[in-house]
């Protein structure tokens, strides 16, 4: 939330971007009601930030993610299904038309050219983050079913932070200078990705 706040503040610095987070504060919103928000604000990008858990302890680094009916690897089906389960318990729903819903969003995705901007969004997030010095995942890049990413018309990506489970990140991702660098690389990612209103041709 404090990552998410400070690059709020950064972008919104002499009117170059309108931010709008899904949620003000530390309160539970259902996956499928930040996507509902993100259309609701007509977004051009949509940005889910995490700091998750690994049962490695080792394990440390940033990584990014982005929506595929198929799992790039076991290890982010598995981050996939417990962000979407934990979720779905919390919201008392079920889960057993996720698959196909995916596959739906997709192929209105693809349609739109949405799966590949969202590819080349997450590219340039960990190019941006390696330059800027942040601690990355082997094979950075990753694709798997995640609820949060289903909005057909938003180009979207999920950050991992780091890792709660391991030492190291948990006592990183606390400090304030390092939430400040990590919105940096963020904001700079966005940048990138999406020139300031000011500067994009009408």
């Amino acid at each position: 939330m404090a990552v998410a706040q400070e690059l709020k503040r950064q972008l919104e610095v002499g009117g170059r971007y309108r931010v709008a987070l899904t949620r003000a504060g530390d309160q539970f919103v259902p996956l499928r009601d930040r996507v509902q928000r993100a259309q609701a604000a007509r977004a051009e990008l949509f940005l889910s930030l995490h700091a998750d858990s690994h049962p490695d302890p080792s394990v440390r680094g940033a990584s990014v993610y982005t929506l595929s009916e198929d799992a790039s690897d076991r290890e982010a089906a598995a981050l996939a299904q417990r962000e979407n389960r934990a979720d779905a318990q919390r919201a008392g729903l079920k889960l057993g038309d996720q698959p196909d819903q995916v596959a739906r969003v997709l192929v209105a995705m693809s349609q739109r050219g949405t799966v590949n901007e969202s590819r080349r969004f997450a590219e340039t997030i960990v190019r941006t983050f390696s330059q800027q010095g942040v601690r990355l995942l082997p094979r950075t890049h990753r694709q798997a079913g995640f609820a949060v990413l289903t909005a057909p018309e938003i180009p979207a990506a999920l950050v991992e932070l780091g890792y709660l489970s391991n030492r190291q990140d948990e006592k990183l991702l606390s400090v304030r200078q390092h939430q400040i660098h990590l919105a940096r690389a963020l904001r700079a990612s966005i940048e990138a990705h999406l020139p300031p209103l000011a500067t994009r041709k009408a």
